[in-house]
């Protein structure tokens, strides 16, 4: 029986995951959405105004923040150009309004899709940026078709601005994540794992949420136990319990790790944690393309996606 439950949730994220690729599909959700408020639990707003002040609500609860403004995926060079720009302006009013928040974005976004020194170049402006406005960038990381151009460019640039300016993300579902990890501890650097939430073929992934698991833990142990900042990007509450218990055993300082978790999951445990001394960052999503990153949240609980057919139902 739970086999068989497994395998309908294992159908259904697949499902949402094509559906999140799907442009036509994409465009009815964003209308749709729009129009109920859909996406409110996931997504902090559609401008930089109203998610401010969801920053402000945070800090004020204790949690700090990462801002992404979605989108990705761009075809264009003066798409490339535009979301670079808006990520600079968005770092400018970060300083200019004292908000406490670092940012994370995604090179495809950057116009890696078009062409690499593009990419690279918007990239190393937006750093520039955040160097001097004083903030943190993370580079996030995207289904495994740019893992390796991802990693390269973040190398590339971890070489010119240090470990203080940029981190990267791994994500524990590839295979190929804990040679990435060991190469990126021994630099010193920021690392934030997460588990993944692309649709991967079996060749690159573990299929199973066991093993996705098993790998989470064994990434975890490396990390922890490296020179390396450790982000530690999950809802699961297994995983949750044995970051606990690496922390304890290595005797970690907390200026080493964190935990993350994305605004609008698992809310009471993430002031659970807060409240019992630890450092907790929510990665606080915006803007108009928040179609994708939505429907990849429900794909990656079933508890998400129930949450959000209750409220369906209600309004």
């Amino acid at each position: 029986m739970v086999s068989v439950v497994q395998a309908r949730v294992g159908d259904m994220r697949n499902l949402l995951l094509r559906v999140a690729d799907h442009e036509g599909l994409v465009r009815l959700l964003t209308w749709t959405g729009r129009r109920s408020g859909l996406a409110q639990r996931f997504v902090a707003g559609e401008t930089m105004r109203e998610t401010f002040e969801v920053v402000r609500r945070l800090e004020q609860a204790g949690l700090d923040t990462t801002l992404d403004l979605l989108g990705e995926g761009v075809s264009r060079d003066q798409e490339a150009v535009a979301a670079t720009e808006a990520y600079k302006r968005l770092l400018g009013r970060i300083q200019l309004e004292n908000i406490p928040s670092g940012i994370s974005i995604k090179l495809t976004q950057l116009g890696l899709d078009i062409d690499r020194s593009l990419c690279s170049e918007n990239l190393g402006s937006i750093l520039q940026e955040a160097e001097k406005t004083g903030n943190f960038v993370t580079v996030d990381m995207e289904s495994s078709d740019y893992t390796q151009s991802t990693r390269e460019l973040f190398r590339d640039h971890l070489a010119a601005f240090g470990a203080e300016r940029v981190g990267i993300v791994i994500q524990a579902y590839l295979y190929r994540s804990e040679q990435d990890i060991r190469d990126l501890t021994s630099l010193g650097c920021n690392i934030r794992l997460c588990k993944g939430a692309y649709m991967e073929l079996p060749d690159r992934a573990f299929p199973k949420k066991k093993d996705v698991d098993r790998n989470f833990e064994k990434l975890l142990d490396i990390m922890l136990g490296s020179p390396a900042y450790s982000a530690i990007a999950t809802h699961d509450e297994q995983m949750i319990r044995r970051a606990m218990e690496l922390i304890r055993e290595k005797g970690l300082p907390k200026s080493k790790y964190e935990f993350q978790m994305l605004y609008g999951v698992r809310r009471d445990r993430q002031f659970q944690l807060r409240n019992q001394g630890y450092r907790v960052r929510v990665y606080v999503p915006f803007g108009t393309q928040w179609a994708p990153y939505f429907i990849r949240r429900l794909a990656e609980r079933p508890a998400n996606l129930l949450f959000v057919l209750k409220n369906l139902m209600r309004s």
